[in-house]
C-alpha cells in the first residue's frame, strides 16, 4: 500500500513549563524546550494552568502542554 501525502502517525506527550511572569511564558517555554530534543512538532495544546504559591504569594506560573510530533518512517 502506497503512503499518501498527509498520512502519518503522531505521538502526544505532556510537558510542563514554568515562568515567574505568566502562563503564556510558561507554555512558550514548554514548547521551545521540547523543540530542542523533538523534531517535527505539530500541535501544542494547553491542558492545565496552575500556580505555585509560597507564603500567600504567587511565585510561579505553570502550564501543562500536550505536544504532538510525527513519527518518522
Amino acid at each position: 500500500m502506497a503512503k499518501k501525502k498527509g498520512d502519518g502517525v503522531y505521538r502526544v506527550i505532556d510537558v510542563i513549563g514554568t515562568s515567574t511572569t505568566s502562563w503564556e511564558d510558561a507554555a512558550k517555554h514548554a514548547v521551545e524546550t521540547a523543540a530542542g530534543s523533538l523534531r517535527d512538532l505539530r500541535v501544542a495544546e494547553v491542558s492545565q494552568l496552575d500556580m505555585k504559591v509560597e507564603n500567600g504569594k504567587v511565585v510561579a506560573y505553570r502550564a501543562r502542554v500536550q505536544i504532538s510530533f510525527k513519527y518518522e518512517a
